[in-house]
C-alpha cells in the first residue's frame, strides 16, 4: 500500500514527469500521460488537509445529481503554497484507502486541470468558483480571465457549484457570482437545501479536528 513505496514505483514516475496518476481505492496506481481515463468524468478537487465529512457528503450529492461516479483530485502543485513532498502526498492519499479513488496531478489552476481532463465536470465550492472568476487571479487582467473561461468552454468542462459561507456569514451561491453572461452555461448550482458545509479544512485544523 501507500506506506510501502518502492523504487521505480508509479508515484516516483509521477513526481518526475508531468503525468497524472490515478490511485484506486485499493491503492492500485496507473499513470496517464495525456487525455482522460476512466473515472475522470467528474472530479472533486481539493487539498484534503484533512479530508472531512463535507467532502464525502459533497461527493455523494454530486453523484446523485449527475448520475456518475465522482473521483477526488489532488494537485501536488499550488499557486500559493509549496509543492507537496512525497511523504505528505502519501499521508493525504492514505485518507482515501478503501473509500475512494484519487487523481494526483501537477495542475494547480483549473485551466491546467481542464487541459488534463477535457470534458470533465469539476465539483467546487462557491468560494473557489469566485476565484476562477476574479481577474486578480489572472494578474489583474480581465482579458486573461475571459480567455481562460473561453478555453474551459472549448474543452467542454463545466463546474458544479456548492454554496459556501462568505465573510458576512451569508451563503454565497452560484447566482451571486460575477459570471459573464457568455459563460453562464459553464456553472450549475447545487442548492443549499441539497448541500451546505461551512467549515473548511483549515478551520478544522485550527479547531484540532481530524477527518
Amino acid at each position: 500500500m501507500l506506506d510501502e513505496i518502492l523504487p521505480n514505483h508509479p508515484l516516483d514516475y509521477f513526481l518526475q514527469t508531468g503525468a497524472a496518476l490515478h490511485v484506486a481505492a485499493d491503492g492500485q496506481m496507473v499513470c496517464a500521460e495525456s487525455g482522460r481515463c476512466p473515472g475522470a468524468q467528474v472530479l472533486l478537487p481539493g487539498s484534503f488537509n484533512p479530508i472531512h465529512r463535507g467532502h464525502w457528503e459533497l461527493r455523494e450529492v454530486a453523484e446523485s445529481l449527475l448520475g456518475q461516479p465522482v473521483a477526488f483530485e489532488l494537485s501536488v502543485a499550488n499557486v500559493e503554497k509549496p509543492k507537496l513532498t512525497r511523504d505528505e502526498i502519501c499521508r493525504r492519499l492514505a485518507q482515501f484507502n478503501w473509500q475512494a479513488s484519487v487523481w494526483l496531478t501537477h495542475a494547480p489552476k483549473f485551466i491546467d486541470k481542464a487541459e488534463r481532463f477535457p470534458g470533465a465536470t469539476f465539483v467546487v465550492g462557491a468560494d473557489t468558483a469566485l476565484r476562477i472568476l476574479a481577474p486578480r487571479y489572472y494578474g489583474g487582467d480581465e482579458a486573461l480571465m475571459l480567455a481562460a473561461l473561453e478555453r474551459l468552454g472549448s474543452l467542454h468542462c463545466r463546474f458544479l457549484v456548492a454554496c459556501r459561507e462568505d465573510d458576512r456569514k451569508q451563503c454565497l451561491r452560484c447566482g451571486d457570482l460575477p459570471i459573464p453572461p457568455a459563460f453562464r452555461a459553464l456553472f450549475e448550482e447545487i442548492s443549499p437545501e441539497r448541500f451546505r458545509w461551512d467549515l473548511s479544512s483549515s478551520e478544522l485544523r485550527a479547531l484540532g479536528h481530524g477527518i
